[in-house]
């Protein structure tokens, strides 16, 4: 069993729509058949609202201003109006962004500014007041307005708008505000301060407490890690409070340089969660898809009865995982949290079958539920599989491949001397790197710095992820290059995550250096001397490094599926190589369709008819034996892919056409389609599922290429017998010889075509006599022969025995007409009969003898192109988008019809078999019973008989042509690499080994065990670098100094005069 994937080659360049609504945390990116000509982008509602309505989108350049005075500088950016959002963007891509939904705008006004300003009030659902001035010319501003004008009534027609009052209440910080309100006109003695930070009224005696409405997780009940106190919590919170209240909240939120500063300090526990969502924009996802996650659990326990039931190897997978999944937290102690963790890993898996499961994101989910919610860790967990972190928890892992490499050659860049190292002495940095970016440093660090990290990540990006990876590694470099193993390694990376919360400087002389701590430091390093890596930067690695990854992938996994077949039969190892790379370039051209994921066991539809054309199984699917255990996963492939694998390796299987037109000369292959490929199909399917793996292709060519001239007419012939009852119809003797025409349409001359229809008279005309024959021994059995006369007649039928039967008896006329009629589904030809007229025929012969299995031929396959990236500069960026397949082919049917035009189009169809090259008029048909007596060949001359060492002055005898290549400029190269990694030989990759190494079991860190959340956080003397935050000037520590100077890095774009027209805005009154 192997599974086989394309996904690491199906791997295309994001577009730029496409890294716009990334950057943007966008949930829906336009698809390429959803723009029109112009490039304007479709827009429209989900499945329950109105029909679907086109919007374009567009961008214009504004400056941005907070409609209260002195809250924050003026921004000149671009503002981008993407349907059904709206967003912005400083000019430096970083210090000031939003994403609204249009629904949360509540009033848009113009205002009457000075002449020449052209401004904007937009009021949003928390009431905040946004001015946005536009900086374009009047026609490109008022196209914009118009635009969102539109947009707004179209949200408002779906009821979207409706829908924000529900949603909202759902988000802590709404609690967060309202509590905070109400403490400044309520009793102040009737409101207590938790130890994390929340606001807590006194109840009195006899008074119902009520649940919280909003989302949470596990450590609202179990205790979130850390001590509240230490981690100053309530401080944060106020933070918080009083950012949230001026900047908006949850779908409102405006990220300014104050926002990325309060995330590198760390978020507060309850509201980690939705900030986690906000930042990520599955926030976005949540809001869009109500009631989605709930439907996918409810189809679960349908299909399962309970959620332990296993319908496929993901469930089993998740189902050994999740005790090994944070087990020191006290949450999956307990049956809930084990519950919870099992339902988001299910629901994933259910809707997402091409990705499943895969190890490390049990991590992921775990630390994901202590702050969230299962509904909003299940769409945080489709963000960061799909957009963050694409290709890390795929079957094959390959993103995490990438990235490794990526990081190894940041680290030979920015530290050459560890990175020269490792490589004297064989050190791998990927096993002990693999599992911080797997984990995103969950498992590797304690918790309570590991989501500080996190925290970072989901604000800034994955670049953050190998900012913090360098500064580890240079902050240990002098102990690095002393170490000689990989153990030695990760026992020195262990002794520095235990250390995190210890002093970095403990024998400084000042306190205010000795409390900074080891993970302070670390983030310093981080952020301060490897600033220079970007988001730029990753992508330009990726793409520099991708296709050497891909193949390594490709490579292993070739040899993994070759290694797991159960047989290889004649074919041999080497030749299950070809038929992997003809399965694989197939599985490119033509994948199985997606629905495929949910078909049955043998290929029905999905509502169980199993009418319409049976195209197998999907990867993933699990196969019911009938002893009732499952079989492994394996990928099997349909009708349509199997048409293009058998185009590969077989001759008659295709049409290839070489082209003159004057100015080139190519070859265009095509796939044939025809009644024998989709026999051909059927017949190697044994296990009648409607779908062939991989082990089926081997054993049904081993089944046809090595056989001689007797069993490759017994295949033929077996391949034609429907009902497998050693006879053919007269239908299937049609049908066989249609089979034999469509194998001989492109051979020269009439040669075959004349021994088809020789074939078809020779049959017809001998069975009709065996069926007299056999009418008559069946009278003279009827007259008291018995049993045993008309077993001997079954015999003598068997050998030909009516073969001799050249007269009619007296009364046996009406027997005759009684057989010549029979009907076109009754048994008519068996085997032996078969053969006979096949041997009577020269030409028939010679094809069943070399030619038939000599047309299946296993040759290495052309690589496949992977994805390639210019090189760089103008050239390049043309290049690459002239150099397309939709240009060649444009340029192939221009060049075509150039050379009709001169009259130098010529259009040479090449023969399948290749045997004969010379034109030869049909022979008179001869009869099998009686022979026409043959002309005695000249002196000197030769016979027609297909023999070497004759030859006729009409007929030559040649070798089969070698194949063709598929282009003229595209000579055969190695041999095509591999698909994706099969899920059994993936666990025998080394980083893989590692990685279930280092996941079996988390070093536990005393730090994170939970606080007690009542007490007071009044400890003036605990040192933290919130304090610079809150305006305090002696307890500033080195991270926020940094901070500050990264904020002061943040220039807004205006100029003293444009900020004056800003200010003046915020108190302009509407028109």
């Amino acid at each position: 069993m192997s599974t086989i994937s394309t996904q690491v080659r199906n791997f295309k360049e994001p577009t730029k729509d496409q890294l716009l609504y990334a950057f943007f945390s966008i949930p829906d990116v336009p698809s390429s058949s959803s723009s029109s000509q112009e490039g304007h982008t479709k827009y429209g509602s989900n499945e329950k609202s109105s029909p679907l309505v086109d919007f374009d989108k567009m961008e214009i350049s504004a400056v941005l201003t907070l409609g209260e005075q002195g809250v924050e500088d003026a921004y000149a950016g671009k503002l981008h109006l993407i349907p059904p959002y709206l967003s912005f963007t400083s000019l430096d891509r970083k210090s000031v962004r939003f994403t609204m939904p249009l629904s949360t705008v509540r009033r848009v006004e113009r205002l009457n500014a000075r002449a020449g300003v052209y401004a904007l009030s937009l009021i949003t659902w928390h009431s905040s007041k946004i001015i946005v001035q536009l900086t374009s010319l009047r026609p490109t501003a008022d196209a914009f307005c118009v635009l969102l004008r539109d947009a707004l009534k179209a949200e408002l027609q779906r009821g979207q708008m409706k829908a924000v009052k529900g949603f909202v209440r759902t988000c802590y910080s709404e609690h967060l505000l309202s509590s905070s309100s109400s403490v400044t006109t309520a009793d102040t003695s009737l409101v207590t301060e938790r130890g994390d930070g929340d606001l807590v009224s006194e109840i009195k005696e006899g008074q119902e407490t009520s649940e919280p409405d909003y989302h949470g997780g596990l450590g609202l009940k179990f205790k979130f890690p850390g001590d509240p106190r230490k981690l100053r919590e309530a401080s944060k919170i106020k933070l918080w409070t009083t950012y949230l209240t001026t900047h908006g909240r949850n779908l409102t939120l405006l990220r300014y340089p104050q926002c990325t500063r309060l995330v590198q300090v760390g978020l507060p526990n309850r509201l980690r969660g939705e900030m986690w969502e906000t930042l990520s924009g599955s926030l976005y996802l949540r809001y869009n898809n109500p009631g989605v996650y709930d439907d996918v659990v409810r189809q679960i326990q349908e299909k399962n009865g309970s959620f332990h039931g296993k319908t496929n190897t993901s469930f089993e997978d998740i189902e050994k995982d999740l005790h090994r999944s944070l087990p020191e937290y006290a949450g999956y102690q307990s049956e809930e949290g084990i519950s919870a963790l099992r339902r988001v890993l299910q629901a994933y898996s259910f809707r997402n079958p091409d990705v499943g499961y895969c190890q490390a994101m049990n991590i992921l989910a775990a630390a994901i539920l202590i702050y969230m919610s299962e509904e909003q860790a299940f769409w945080l967990l489709n963000v960061l599989c799909d957009r963050l972190l694409p290709g890390y928890y795929s079957p094959t892992m390959h993103g995490t491949l990438l990235d490794q490499r990526v990081f190894e050659s940041l680290v030979a860049r920015y530290l050459p001397d560890i990175h020269d190292h490792f490589q004297s002495v064989d050190v791998q940095l990927s096993v002990a790197s693999l599992p911080w970016f797997l984990s995103l440093y969950i498992n590797s660090m304690p918790m309570i710095f590991a989501f500080r990290i996190v925290d970072c990540f989901f604000c800034m990006g994955p670049k953050v992820l190998f900012q913090v990876g360098l500064a580890i590694l240079k902050i240990n470099a002098e102990k690095l290059l002393l170490v000689q193993d990989d153990g030695g390694f990760l026992s020195l990376m262990r002794e520095y995550f235990s250390g995190l919360g210890d002093s970095a400087h403990p024998t400084s002389p000042s306190p205010r250096t000795r409390a900074i701590t080891c993970f302070q430091h670390l983030l310093l390093i981080s952020f301060r001397e490897f600033s220079s890596i970007t988001s730029e930067v990753i992508l330009a690695e990726r793409r520099k490094h991708r296709n050497d990854v891909v193949n390594m992938i490709e490579s292993f996994a070739k040899r993994s599926a070759v290694r797991n077949l159960r047989t290889f039969g004649r074919v041999g190892k080497e030749r299950a190589g070809f038929v992997y790379d003809a399965l694989y370039k197939a599985m490119c051209e033509e994948p199985p369709p997606p629905e495929l994921a949910n078909a049955s066991s043998y290929g029905l539809s999905k509502d169980g008819s199993g009418t319409g054309e049976m195209t197998g199984l999907a990867t993933g699917t699990l196969v019911q034996m009938a002893d009732g255990q499952q079989e492994k996963v394996e990928t099997r492939i349909g009708l349509k892919t199997f048409r293009v694998f058998l185009s590969e390796i077989v001759t008659w299987a295709r049409d290839e056409k070489v082209i003159f037109n004057g100015f080139q000369q190519r070859i265009d292959r095509q796939v044939a389609e025809h009644e024998l490929i989709d026999r051909l199909f059927y017949f190697w399917d044994t296990s009648c599922r409607g779908s062939l793996s991989f082990q089926d292709l081997v054993s049904g060519l081993d089944g046809v290429m090595f056989n001689d001239l007797m069993e490759s007419i017994e295949w033929f012939f077996n391949l034609h017998d429907k009902d497998k009852d050693g006879y053919l119809t007269k239908d299937e003797v049609l049908t066989l010889s249609e089979s034999l025409l469509f194998i001989f349409r492109h051979e020269i001359g009439d040669t075959y075509l004349g021994a088809v229809s020789r074939f078809m008279s020779n049959a017809f005309e001998y069975g009709d006599a065996l069926l007299d024959a056999g009418h008559e021994r069946g009278a003279r059995d009827d007259h008291g022969f018995g049993e045993g006369g008309r077993q001997q007649r079954e015999d003598g039928a068997d050998l030909g025995w009516g073969a001799q039967s050249g007269t009619e008896e007296p009364g046996m006329g009406t027997e005759r007409k009684r057989a010549t009629e029979i009907g076109n589904n009754q048994p008519y030809l068996n085997l032996a009969t078969f053969r006979m007229v096949v041997l009577a025929d020269e030409v028939l012969e010679s094809f069943f003898e070399t030619d038939l299995a000599a047309s299946f031929r296993l040759e290495p396959i052309i690589d496949l192109e992977l994805p390639t990236h210019a090189s760089g500069g103008l050239l390049g960026d043309l290049w690459s988008n002239i150099a397309t397949t939709d240009n060649k082919r444009i340029f192939n049917k221009l060049s075509d019809e150039l050379g009709k035009t001169i009259g130098k189009h010529q259009v040479v169809c090449r023969p399948a078999i290749g045997r004969y090259t010379r034109a030869e008029e049909p022979r008179a048909r001869e009869s099998l019973l009686s022979p026409v007596p043959s002309k005695s060949p000249p002196s000197g001359g030769s016979s027609t008989l297909l023999a070497p060492s004759i030859s006729s002055s009409t007929l030559t005898i040649e070798p089969p042509l070698p194949p063709l290549p598929h282009d003229d400029q595209s000579p055969p190269q190695s041999t095509l690499p591999s698909a994706a990694l099969s899920s059994a030989g993936l666990a025998t990759m080394p980083h893989l080994q590692a990685v279930n190494v280092a996941f079996l079991e988390r070093t536990p860190f005393a730090i994170d065990d939970a606080g007690d959340d009542d007490g007071d956080d009044d400890d003036d003397d605990d040192d933290s670098e919130l304090d610079n935050v809150h305006g305090g000037d002696e307890d500033d520590d080195q991270v926020m100094d940094e901070v500050d100077a990264f904020l002061e890095a943040n220039d807004s774009g205006l100029s003293e005069a444009d900020k004056q027209v800003a200010r003046d805005l915020v108190n302009a009154k509407p028109m």
